[in-house]
């Protein structure tokens, strides 16, 4: 393969039991490349959407982490564990044997919007400079504090006694399991996260992701650029821009567009993605409100 490759994301369909990272090693290890990375991870019980960028793309993984997000998950109520999902130690068991769909879908409810949702402690977040994971497999437990997230639709699709199949459109640093041990709570018999599908992360979703065999086919066969997705895809409704052959210029040298284009922001520090005439991806220009200016933020001239 190419020591440069055309930048660009793969929609991948992660199978139970691996890591986020194993996606990226057997990514890398079909295709040659060395600048590849994901979009967002997911924990090995989990299966569904995870992009994989390569080359230049990788510079987009910020957006991907900042995009919505949709799930599918089964949880068990009456069992809790100490990760919050199956693949953990059973540490409480209660009856649930009494709970209604009714008394679900109203639970459900508190966890709508913006709310307040504390992180479980197997997670990688960091407690002076320390992972939470490792310090859960001390059995060390710390105070976490809670964090906002906001959860844009909630609803309960299906109720098998003890078992809930939930969906959940959330926004950026959602945790699942969390959602799942606080509906066990606030049932007042625990719970845990069985089943996980990503559905949906960003723009990609899992009717148009590709399996692992299928992504290293492709590469095989040579056709994996068929399935490589442009970098902008990302972007959803960020405003575009054309630029002329003097504005590409001033890119490509990452200098400012001067004043005397008129480009005017419709807030401060907005971005804006910018296309050549062809109808490429060039940039992602900010709005620098100090000095008035539109400068590079990240610039995709050649790929």
């Amino acid at each position: 393969m190419s020591e440069q490759p055309p930048a660009g994301i793969l929609n991948i369909n992660k199978p139970y039991g691996i890591t986020s990272m194993e996606v990226v090693r057997r990514v890398k290890r079909a295709s040659g490349f060395k600048r590849v990375g994901h979009g967002g991870t997911l924990d090995p019980v989990a299966t569904g959407v995870i992009p994989v960028c390569i080359g230049q793309a990788t510079r987009m993984m910020e957006y991907m982490l900042d995009g919505s997000k949709k799930y599918r998950t089964t949880i068990t109520l009456g069992v809790t564990t100490d990760t919050y999902d199956s693949m953990g130690e059973i540490t409480e068991t209660a009856d649930a044997s009494h709970l209604t769909r009714e008394e679900v879908v109203s639970a459900l409810t508190q966890f709508l919007g913006e709310i307040q949702q504390v992180p479980p402690m197997y997670s990688a977040l960091k407690k002076d400079g320390k992972r939470l994971y490792d310090l859960a497999r001390q059995g060390i437990e710390v105070e976490r504090k809670p964090r906002p997230v906001v959860v844009h639709q909630i609803e309960l699709t299906e109720w098998n006694p003890p078992e809930a199949t939930v969906e959940v459109h959330c926004g950026r640093g959602f945790y699942m399991r969390s959602l799942a041990y606080d509906l066990g709570r606030a049932l007042r018999c625990g719970g845990h996260l069985r089943t996980l599908v990503r559905l949906k992360a960003s723009a990609f979703t899992l009717n148009e992701s590709l399996t692992l065999e299928e992504m290293e086919d492709s590469f095989a066969d040579g056709a994996w650029t068929e399935h490589l997705h442009s970098p902008d895809v990302v972007l959803g409704s960020m405003r575009a821009i054309i630029a002329g052959q003097r504005m590409q210029e001033l890119i490509k040298n990452g200098r400012p567009i001067p004043s005397s284009v008129r480009i005017p922001p419709n807030e401060p520090e907005e971005r804006c993605r910018v296309y050549g005439t062809d109808g490429s991806f060039l940039a992602i220009m900010k709005f620098d409100a100090d000095e008035a200016l539109w400068k590079a933020d990240k610039v995709f001239l050649g790929g």
